[in-house]
């Protein structure tokens, strides 16, 4: 069953998507890419391999694929580092094609423009299949929810989930520890949520658990390394 969902235009000139039903965004209003950029890049990808540069293939699991964002950005990422990625990302409720084309995350950065055409590609590809997207990026695309989905050892990990204000089923002490058991020694756990009873749950789970600055309009967010 497909979500009501509405395109909005969030700080930095990039959209989102705002649900009624859950009065929640899929990313922040203070700025989509500017977000992603910083909690899960930054903070994140970027983090771990420079603490492991010569480990590849890296495997990133990615909780809530929605418009694609993190996954079209780990895609130039890998691209332009030359570094081959396995990207594992599931998402219960599929964006449909008449929105996902009106986003506008391919005319925001001038530099990844050459990628324009894989943001599509990534939306069309088979879901619960396997495949190259480009030489340098693999992703399997699950439909179906995290309670659900069966993991494969990660390197980092994209919580994206919504708020545990709007889904705390998605942020509960066993879904989390699914998550952490299926992470390798020295993995990386992000994601922007900083409350406070995450943070205890994930170091209960098995993380070292870093509260960092937030991105732009939030004060902080949370990492979390595997002991």
């Amino acid at each position: 069953m497909a979500r009501d969902i509405k395109l909005i235009e969030t700080e930095d000139g990039s959209h989102s998507l705002y649900v009624p039903e859950l009065d929640e965004t899929y990313h922040s209003f203070h700025g989509a890419y500017r977000e992603s950029i910083h909690v899960f890049f930054l903070y994140g990808l970027d983090y771990w391999f420079t603490h492991h540069p010569h480990q590849k293939p890296i495997r990133v699991f990615e909780v809530g694929f929605g418009t694609g964002l993190n996954a079209w950005l780990a895609l130039v990422w890998a691209e332009q580092n030359k570094v081959p990625l396995l990207y594992h990302t599931i998402e219960p409720f599929p964006v449909p094609e008449e929105v996902y084309t009106q986003l506008n995350y391919k005319n925001i950065d001038q530099d990844i423009r050459l990628y324009q055409g894989a943001f599509d590609e990534l939306h069309q590809a088979d879901w619960d299949k396997g495949g190259a997207i480009t030489p340098y990026f693999n992703m399997k695309k699950d439909k179906t929810t995290l309670e659900d989905v069966q993991l494969y050892p990660t390197d980092v990990v994209f919580f994206d989930a919504f708020a545990p204000s709007k889904q705390p089923e998605l942020w509960s002490k066993d879904l989390l520890q699914k998550v952490v058991d299926a992470m390798n020694p020295g993995a990386v756990f992000v994601t922007y949520c900083a409350k406070g009873q995450v943070k205890r749950d994930l170091a209960a789970a098995g993380l070292q658990v870093d509260t960092l600055p937030g991105p732009p309009g939030k004060k902080e967010m949370v990492r979390g390394v595997k002991l």
